[in-house]
C-alpha cells in the first residue's frame, strides 16, 4: 500500500535501543517511501493529549549512539485507563481512547507503530482491535516478553550489570566480603542470570526461583572453607524467599503508573546474612544505569532491523503485528498472542542448568 503519513511512540520505560528504532523507522518511511513520520512525545500521552512533532532525516540523524528516546516516554498514559489527580488530589481514571482515536483520525495517519513492552504492546492490541491500523515493536530491558526471543535494550543492561560485577568482585575479594548487586527484573530473572553468569557470580537470586536462606549462608560457608573468603551474589528486584513475597518500596494504590514499585532486596538480604557471617556485607542497588547510556552494538543492530521491519510491515498492510527476533530472522508476530504473557525462565532452561554445572547457587 502507498503511504504517506506513520506515527510512533515510545512506551513505558526506557532502554538503550529506542533511538536506534525511530531512526530507522525515519530513514526507511521517508529514503524509499517519501512518507512523514509523526513522533508522538511521551508514549501513549501523546496521542491522547495531540503533543507530537515530525521526525525527519536531520533530527534524527544523531540518535543511533544515543541512549534514552528522543521521543520520551511514559508508564502511565494508558488512554483506556488513564490516570489524573483531581483537585483534592486523589488519582481519578478515566478512558480516553476515543480522543486518542480522534486524534488519529485527524492526523491522516496510514498507521501507528507503537515501541514498548508488555503494556504498551496490550494497549496497542487493544487499539487494534477498535480498527486502527497498528504494529508494535518489543522493548524491555528485562527481556520478558512473549513471541520474541531478545528485545532491544536488554543486551546493554546486562553489560551495565556485568561491569559493575567486574568491579565488586575485586573489592569484595579484597576485603574479603560479600558484595550483593540488585539489578531490575519484576518477574523475569533475565538480566540477574545473564549477569551473574558473564559477571563471575557465586549466587544468582531469581523471582522464578524462590531461595532457602539456609542454602544461600550454606555456600558461603562452603566459599570460605575452600579458602574464598568472599562471595559475590545477584539478586533480581523480584526474588523472593521461599514463602515470602517481593519487596515493595511503594504501592500502586499511591502511583499513577499503575503498579508496585518494587526495591529493597538487595539490603533486605544484606540484613538477613550480616551477623550469620564472620564477614562484611555490602549491598549496591544498580537502578535505573541498567536503562540509560549509550547502546552496545548489538542493541543498536536490533533496534534498526526492527524499526525498519515495522515500517515494512505498514508498507504491506500488516496490522495487528508484533516485529520480533528469532535469531538469525525477523519475524511477526500476532499482537493477540501476547496478551497477558510474561517470557520467564522455565526449570528446563540450558542457562540455568549452565549456572548449576559450573558451581553457581541459585538458592535451591
Amino acid at each position: 500500500m502507498s503511504i504517506k503519513r506513520i506515527g510512533i511512540l515510545t512506551g513505558g520505560g526506557d532502554c538503550s535501543g529506542l533511538n536506534a528504532v525511530l531512526r530507522a523507522v525515519t530513514r526507511s518511511a521517508v529514503i524509499h517511501h517519501d512518507a512523514k513520520i509523526i513522533g508522538f512525545e511521551q508514549g501513549f500521552e501523546g496521542l491522547v493529549c495531540n503533543r507530537w512533532h515530525e521526525l525527519t532525516l536531520e533530527n534524527t540523524c544523531d540518535l543511533l549512539t544515543l541512549g534514552g528516546t528522543f521521543l520520551g516516554s511514559s508508564n502511565k498514559g494508558d488512554p483506556f485507563h488513564y490516570k489524573e489527580r483531581d483537585d483534592a488530589g486523589e488519582i481519578v481514571i478515566r478512558d480516553l481512547s476515543e480522543q486518542a482515536k480522534e486524534n488519529f483520525t485527524q492526523l491522516e495517519l496510514d498507521g501507528l507503530i507503537a515501541v514498548g513492552g508488555e503494556g504498551t504492546l496490550e494497549i496497542a492490541y487493544k487499539f487494534y482491535q477498535l480498527g486502527l491500523p497498528v504494529v508494535g515493536v518489543p522493548k524491555t530491558i528485562d527481556n520478558d516478553l512473549a513471541g520474541t526471543d531478545y528485545s532491544f535494550g536488554f543486551q546493554t543492561a546486562v553489560q551495565v550489570a556485568c561491569d559493575a560485577l567486574d568491579r565488586l568482585h575485586t573489592t569484595g575479594k579484597s576485603h574479603q566480603r560479600v558484595m550483593i548487586l540488585e539489578v531490575m527484573g519484576r518477574s523475569a530473572g533475565w538480566i540477574a542470570l545473564e549477569a551473574g553468569i558473564s559477571g563471575g557470580a557465586h549466587i544468582i537470586l531469581l523471582p522464578e526461583i524462590p531461595f532457602d536462606m539456609k542454602v544461600v549462608l550454606n555456600k558461603i560457608e562452603q566459599r570460605e572453607a575452600g579458602g574464598h573468603p568472599f562471595t559475590v551474589i545477584v539478586v533480581a528486584e523480584g526474588a523472593v524467599e521461599i514463602g515470602g513475597s517481593a519487596k515493595v518500596r511503594k504501592k500502586a494504590e499511591n502511583r499513577l503508573q499503575g503498579a508496585d514499585l518494587l526495591g529493597g532486596i538487595g539490603h533486605w538480604l544484606a540484613g538477613e546474612i550480616e551477623g550469620k557471617i564472620p564477614h562484611e556485607v555490602r549491598c549496591t542497588v544498580l537502578g535505573h544505569t541498567q536503562r540509560g547510556g549509550t547502546p552496545n552494538s548489538f542493541d543498536r543492530i536490533l533496534g534498526t532491523r526492527l524499526g525498519a521491519f515495522a515500517v515494512r510491515a505498514v508498507v504491506d498492510g500488516k496490522f495487528g503485528f508484533m516485529t520480533s527476533f528469532h535469531p538469525p530472522e525477523l519475524k511477526l508476530t500476532p499482537l493477540a498472542e501476547l496478551a497477558g504473557r510474561v517470557r520467564r525462565l522455565t526449570p528446563e532452561n540450558q542457562l540455568l542448568q549452565c549456572a548449576e554445572d559450573i558451581g553457581v547457587s541459585l538458592g535451591r
